[in-house]
């Protein structure tokens, strides 16, 4: 098996499948620090409130946690700081076009390594109504009562 195809997942955002309709997923590297990715390896991250904005041609992962590492030092990084995702320049310039349109946004699906190298899961999203909400639940129910007979 090569080192390519080694993906360990670190954190999903199980709440953007319920609370968002994904049109287009995109993957992207990001921009850490190294005590960062030390606390990515222990699994401290929670991306749950985090989303994605374009500022000035790049793409920023905003409101993403990594907690502090707990044997960092005075270097340790700021847990709540704004990360930058590597994405190409046309593919910047999909998302761009893609986000004008109104009531869509940059989600974070789930972070991961591939290989050594720590990629992030971004969704082009579009906010659920409370009766889509409602639809999605009554579905999954009826998931688990064919799958109990």
């Amino acid at each position: 098996m090569s080192e390519q195809s080694k993906i360990k997942i670190i954190a999903t955002n199980r709440k953007a499948h319920f609370e968002y309709l994904i049109l287009n997923k995109y993957e992207a590297g990001i921009v850490l620090k190294g005590t960062e990715v030390k606390s990515l390896r222990d699994s401290k991250v929670n991306i749950q409130d985090a989303y994605g904005r374009i500022k000035n041609d790049e793409v920023w992962l905003i409101n993403s946690n990594i907690n502090e590492y707990k044997f960092g030092n005075i270097n340790n990084h700021d847990p709540l700081r704004d990360r930058k995702l590597l994405f190409n320049k046309r593919e910047i310039r999909k998302i761009k076009q893609e986000l004008q349109e109104k009531g869509l946004t940059l989600v974070p699906l789930k972070i991961y390594f591939s290989g050594s190298v720590v990629k992030v899961e971004m969704a082009i999203a579009r906010g659920k109504k409370i009766y889509d909400k409602r639809d999605t639940i009554k579905k999954r129910d009826i998931e688990r009562k064919l799958k109990r007979l």
